[in-house]
């Protein structure tokens, strides 16, 4: 197969995606606004339920739902049927993706939930099946034809399921209200995690803080900038900051200045220095950073001195 004809490929695929999105788009009405309602209520979870192909994009759209507050758990389908049943409770919805919903497996899962009084919400391209008659709300999903060639292997049937996922998890967050804060106590780990959690006050060495009094010479500061190798040093008056000196002014004051090192810092300190909160997400102190083309913020609490925070702490920690 040469590349055009890839490309060629490729292109009917994605224009047969685009279809089923815009015809999936279309089917949606009141029905959902019930569903997205029925769901935001519920006492308990919601069962994420397929078999096959479907079982994974569940596996999907459960985690998805977790991930957004949403409490949720995946059963697979022949283990629902194989003991499983057990773990839904009264107080559970479960949603049954399946793209033809008139296989034995879903017929006989169908009956017992209905048997138990669970409330079903199907996701089913064939709304005139066992499974959309037998469930109490039903999202349609319009698939004319797979993208695989021989429409056998769910292709566009298995990315409508997902986006009717995604639809579902968004509208529910939106709902609740689930906001960055909300998010970062789900996902306190890894990048994301970081970026949502870590703060200035975590990142800055609280035993290497750079730090000289007004009276002080300009000699003392050039020795703590170069002993803490923060790149600035605050300027304290009766433990308040009044400036802040950095390497940057060093190089200035060296030229300007006959006899620079008996300065007094009085007279050549930067006053009204950037200062940060420690309780502000490091994430946005670098954005402040880029914003106002500086390396160093000045860390407090109360206005009280804690700290310097240079942008490589920020970087290092991966942010």
């Amino acid at each position: 197969m040469n590349n055009s004809k890839s490309v060629e490929i490729s292109s009917q695929v994605i224009d047969i995606q685009i279809d089923a999105i815009y015809k999936l788009k279309k089917s949606i009405n009141k029905d959902f606004d019930e569903i997205i309602d029925h769901l935001s209520k519920i006492k308990g979870r919601i069962i994420v339920t397929g078999i096959g192909k479907s079982a994974i994009i569940g596996m999907k759209i459960s985690s998805t739902l977790n991930s957004t507050g949403s409490p949720s758990i995946f059963m697979h389908g022949s283990d629902a049927l194989h003991g499983d049943l057990g773990t839904i409770t009264k107080d559970d919805t479960l949603i049954y993706i399946s793209k033809s919903g008139n296989n034995s497996d879903t017929i006989e899962l169908i009956n017992n939930l209905n048997k138990r009084k669970i409330d079903v919400i199907a996701i089913t391209a064939n709304k005139d099946s066992y499974l959309g008659k037998n469930s109490k709300f039903t999202i349609y999903t319009p698939i004319e034809k797979e993208a695989c060639p021989n429409n056998l292997a769910p292709t566009t049937s298995s990315g409508i399921q997902l986006l009717v996922g995604d639809m579902i998890a968004i509208c529910l967050m939106t709902l609740n209200e689930f906001d960055e804060k909300s998010f970062a106590k789900f996902h306190p780990a890894g990048t994301l995690g970081k970026k949502l959690t870590t703060t200035t006050g975590d990142l800055i060495n609280f035993e290497n803080k750079p730090e000289v009094k007004i009276n002080s010479k300009f000699s003392d500061a050039i020795n703590e900038i170069s002993s803490k190798m923060l790149g600035a040093t605050a300027v304290l008056k009766n433990e308040k900051i009044v400036g802040i000196i950095t390497d940057g002014d060093v190089r200035r004051i060296l030229e300007k200045y006959d006899d620079p090192l008996n300065v007094p810092l009085s007279k050549i300190i930067k006053k009204a220095p950037m200062t940060v909160k420690h309780s502000l997400l490091a994430i946005d102190a670098l954005q402040i950073m880029n914003d106002k083309k500086i390396t160093n913020l000045v860390v407090t609490k109360k206005e009280k001195y804690l700290g310097m925070l240079h942008i490589h702490d920020i970087i290092n920690a991966g942010l």
